[in-house]
């Protein structure tokens, strides 16, 4: 089902089906996702192509209808651990992702079938070089730190490798430090060039992992994470 018309090829002028309609719209949407006799990447393209011409919301529309691509990926086995930032992927090159949904709404799935594919392949080469620069970053600070074996320390920089930003509530609530302790851990990080302090305040601190936060900004940068 293809409902709506565009009053131009830009997306914000794009103008939405009568909202009577909407529902039975989102009902055949459903269906057509419960489906499992269609390639699984097409499908999901589709699918968010056609909720991006249904418009159900009066604004919000974008975010929503790129929400539930992880979703479908988790949902439909083509994940299993990960997030795919195929959205970021398809925002590189908007001009090029707003002609593909024209072009859907015409009647031709293809160009955007073709946009999420080259996105996916995109996120998971960027995926797995990210993956490979945090475990040599956290293999680094192996060499760095000379904590003992069984000091909390390790714990911490496991935990920064996952979340680059930390407090003491945040180490409590993660690995069971006590509040009061977490500068006798943060502290040989901080030695080590691994963490700074960056809350500037006497209370309540955040240290933050500057090299993984790099990682993550490369990654973003590569992804074509738009300004």
């Amino acid at each position: 089902m293809r409902i709506g018309r565009k009053s131009s090829p830009l997306a914000a002028e794009y103008v939405a089906p009568d909202h009577p309609r909407v529902p039975a719209a989102i009902d055949d949407l459903i269906a057509y996702l419960r489906r499992g006799d269609a390639p699984l990447l097409a499908q999901i393209a589709v699918a968010h192509a056609q909720f991006e011409t249904i418009h159900p919301f009066a604004g919000g529309n974008g975010r929503t209808g790129r929400a539930p691509v992880q979703a479908m990926l988790r949902t439909k086995g083509l994940t299993r651990h990960v997030t795919v930032p195929v959205s970021a992927g398809l925002l590189a090159d908007t001009e090029g992702y707003v002609e593909a949904l024209t072009v859907y709404r015409e009647g031709d799935p293809v160009p955007i079938v073709e946009k999420f594919a080259q996105a996916s392949v995109r996120a998971i080469v960027n995926g797995r070089q990210l993956i490979t620069e945090l475990r040599e970053i956290r293999s680094s600070w192996d060499a760095r730190l000379t904590a003992r074996s069984d000091s909390a320390v390790w714990k911490v920089a496991d935990l920064l490798k996952r979340g680059p930003v930390v407090n003491s509530v945040l180490l409590r609530d993660e690995i069971g430090l006590r509040t009061d302790h977490s500068r006798r851990y943060l502290d040989p990080l901080a030695e080590a060039g691994i963490v700074v302090e960056s809350s500037g305040r006497t209370c309540d601190r955040i240290w933050r992992a500057p090299e993984i936060l790099d990682a993550l900004d490369a990654s973003a940068e590569r992804a074509g994470r738009r300004g």
